[in-house]
Order: C-alpha cells, then structure tokens, then sequence
C-alpha cells in the first residue's frame, strides 16, 4: 500500500516541479495564463451574480402578480388594454392620495418642531438676501476678508 502513496507523492511534486520549470522558462506566457484566468473567473462570476439578481427580481415579480379573472377574459383585446391601463392608473392615483394623507409626524411635538424650524430657515434666507450690503467694494472686501 505504501509505494502507491509514495508515487501519489511523487508525481505531485514532479508537477509541481514541472510547472516551475515551466514558468521560469516562460514568464511571460506564464503571466498571461494568470491574468487571463483571473479574468474569466471574474467574469463568470459577474454573470452569476446577475442572474441571481435577475432571477430574484424576476420571481418576486410573478409571484405578485395576480392571476387574471375570467370575466376579463371574455372582453375583447381593446377593451382589456384600456382597463388595464385605467386599473392602473387608478391605483397610482389611490397610492397617491395614501401618500399625501399620511401624517409624516408621530406627535405634535415633532410637528411644531418641525414648523419651527421652517420659520428658523425662512429667516435666515430673508435676512441673508435683505441683507447683503449695496456697496460693490463693502462687497468685493467681503469676500476675502
């Protein structure tokens, strides 16, 4: 049993032996067979990684998906299309108006802190406009010192 271990052994390190003599005699060669399969290793790994994106958004999809009612089905093509399209529509718009009647503040405090700070921001706006001075050289010295 030992002498099939040793040549196991053996011919590992005359391989590994081999592929240095290679490579000292070809360095060149050598580099380009490792850049190039960095590079195809990356670049299979970019595919999977967006096949498993697009796989992932692709079943999410579907799965959301309702499966359509038999009474659509008896409508002509046209008038599915434009049902669709005003089902759509009118969902968006629902959404929409969810949106806009949601209260974004949790208490009344955060809301008056909140118009606080507006009035605090549309002072210092007007101030900063009001008051910059008309004097071109107050104006220019202004700038740099």
């Amino acid at each position: 049993m030992e002498p099939v271990g040793v040549s196991t052994e053996m011919a590992l390190l005359s391989n590994v032996l081999a592929a240095y003599a290679f490579i000292t005699e070809n360095p060149e060669r050598a580099a380009l067979y490792f850049v190039s399969g960095v590079c195809i290793g990356l670049v299979l790994t970019l595919l999977a990684l967006v096949l498993r994106v697009s796989c992932r958004t692709d079943c999410k999809r579907s799965s959301t998906k309702k499966p359509p009612r038999e009474s659509d089905c008896d409508s002509s093509d046209s008038d599915a299309d434009s049902d669709s399209t005003s089902d759509v529509s009118a969902r968006r718009h629902r959404r929409f108006e969810r949106t806009l009647n949601m209260n974004v503040f949790t208490s009344a405090e955060e809301l008056e802190r909140a118009q606080r700070l507006e009035e605090r921001e549309r002072i210092i706006r007007e101030i900063w406009m009001n008051g910059q001075p008309d004097i071109p050289g107050t104006r220019s010295l202004n700038r740099y010192y």
